[in-house]
């Protein structure tokens, strides 16, 4: 018969003893630290530290170093170099300046890092051996089977305040700072609060880092990799190093801690915790957080990475085609047939321009071009597929009304035109102007490319004959012209008649479109 014997499980737990007699510490044959008054740390999970008081360390410690570390429990580690037999030894050891209750024993005494020594004399003392166990419980049990399915940080943020409830932590709110790789959100800050149904998520741009509620506040100090912070809130006269510690004070809070939840590419995000009970969080149910705190990070990984690549999708090939992408549409050949009108909008004068303005303010030019059609474009119910050069590829597909995409196509075009001269109309407004070229026909929207290197796009020949329109029109003097196609959801076109357009083999019928920003200008 088969006995599968119990593994035991417990809490985190934290221990401090004094060691008997005299305890020294080596390196090779130099004596580093000696004392009768040197101390044992017994953390859960972690090999057993020896700590000596300052005094009786050997060596000159030097300056505090730019690293520092955080544990709940213990506080914020300072590091210190130095320097034995002429080898500087980097952040060899450390020490806890402003401890925490429960290691205040050890607040101000001096740890030294493995590789700083070869050997401790122990004397008479004889250190104990683990006693660790296993985390379990409803938060450990979530984490490794339910968590998986919720699809959205949101939900997630609800239901991991629901489980550590559920585990007896006394949470009065919980909030999670996930830094976000977007060209204007900095960021998303989910907040739970106790008796509140809804998760509040502030989206700050990148504003916040110059804002002074942010610089004063312990998201920021975490973010900068300055340690985590923890604070009991429920003491005469606390020492409220952030504005926002009176603000939870006033609400009931009783005990804060903020620590890192870092992600694999070494980005710091932050996880806050603020508790009601009258005695702060207890260090096992704060333990279990900061051992979980890892896989925590993990499940936010992934849901800001889905969310990164949607953002970036959306920025580099549009919102659209980066929702096709991210479905599934990225093997070389994947794409549909669909019809469509094509506008080919193109800055003209582009290179004297650029010989006018340099290249820093013809840079910022082209940008207020491409912004002012791509706003137009995605305003119509178009979308901006990429930016070639200093022109602007867009795309209206046509799906079950041809007429609407024709219309929305000649109105992108007639407002382009209108905005920008407004924009030269305006003071220190420089002589922005385009040249748009539009047709309508049967393109393959999908990717093309080669193996390594895939392009999302129309081909076609409408998008061919957009192109070419557009090169017409620069040339003869046309803002906005069209295909036969466009022409009857136009207002006041011009007839021009079949014109002969390069690499096009049969001549197409054409027309000018003339907007009021044409008779103004003109004159």
């Amino acid at each position: 018969m088969n006995v599968h014997a119990t593994q035991k499980t417990s809490g985190y737990g934290i221990s401090i003893d004094q060691l008997e007699g005299k305890v020294a510490i080596y390196r090779n044959d130099i004596l580093l630290a000696e004392s009768t008054n040197a101390k044992v740390m017994y953390e859960t999970r972690l090999p057993p530290a020896i700590y000596f008081p300052r005094e009786d360390v050997q060596l000159d410690l030097g300056d505090e170093t730019e690293l520092q570390t955080f544990c709940p429990f213990k506080g914020t580690a300072t590091y210190h170099d130095v320097v034995v037999s002429g080898e500087r030894l980097a952040n060899s050891v450390w020490a806890y300046e402003d401890s925490l209750p429960e290691s205040k024993a050890i607040q101000g005494h001096i740890g030294f890092m493995p590789g700083a020594y070869t050997h401790i004399d122990l004397g008479n003392n004889q250190l104990r051996k683990p006693q660790d166990g296993n985390i379990s419980g409803p938060l450990i049990d979530w984490l490794m089977r339910g968590a998986g399915s919720i699809s959205t940080p949101e939900d997630f943020t609800r239901a991991l305040a629901e489980k550590m409830l559920e585990h007896g932590i006394a949470i009065q709110r919980l909030s999670i700072l996930v830094w976000s790789l977007h060209p204007l959100i900095a960021g998303k800050h989910h907040i739970w609060e106790k008796g509140v149904d809804e998760i509040s998520t502030n989206i700050p741009t990148y504003e916040i880092h110059d804002h002074p509620a942010f610089i004063n506040s312990p998201l920021r100090h975490v973010s900068n990799g300055l340690g985590g912070v923890r604070q009991r809130l429920n003491v005469d006269n606390p020492h409220n190093s952030f504005p926002i510690m009176e603000d939870l004070r006033a609400k009931g809070a009783t005990d804060y801690v903020a620590m890192p939840l870092p992600f694999s590419d070494g980005r710091i995000n932050v996880l806050t915790l603020t508790c009601d009970h009258p005695n702060g969080f207890t260090t096992t149910n704060l333990g279990l957080v900061f051992e979980c705190s890892s896989v925590i990070a993990r499940y936010y990984e992934v849901f800001t990475q889905r969310e990164n690549a949607q953002s970036l999708l959306e920025t580099y090939v549009g919102k659209r085609t980066g929702a096709r992408v991210l479905g599934g549409d990225i093997r070389r050949g994947d794409g549909d047939d669909i019809d469509a009108a094509i506008m080919f909008c193109d800055l003209r004068n582009s290179t004297s321009l650029e010989e006018a303005l340099g290249r820093s303010a013809y840079i910022s030019l082209l940008n207020d071009f491409f912004e002012t059609a791509s706003g137009i474009v995605h305003a119509n119910g178009g979308e901006v597929l990429k930016f070639i050069g200093d022109a602007v590829l867009a795309v209206f597909p046509a799906g079950d009304d041809p007429a609407r995409a024709r219309t929305n196509a000649q109105r992108s075009a007639t407002e382009i035109v209108e905005e920008l001269a407004q924009l030269r109309q305006s003071e220190g407004g420089h002589k922005c102007d385009c040249s748009i070229g539009i047709a309508y026909g049967r393109v393959t929207y999908g990717n093309v490319g080669s193996r390594e290197r895939l392009d999302f796009t129309v081909i076609g020949q409408a998008a061919n004959v957009a192109a070419r329109l557009g090169e017409f029109g620069k040339v003869n003097g046309h803002r906005i012209v069209v295909s036969g196609d466009i022409e009857p959801a136009c207002s006041q076109a011009v007839p021009l008649g079949p014109v002969k357009l390069h690499n096009v083999s049969q001549p197409v019928t054409s027309f000018a479109l003339k907007t009021p920003a044409d008779t103004v200008l003109d004159t």
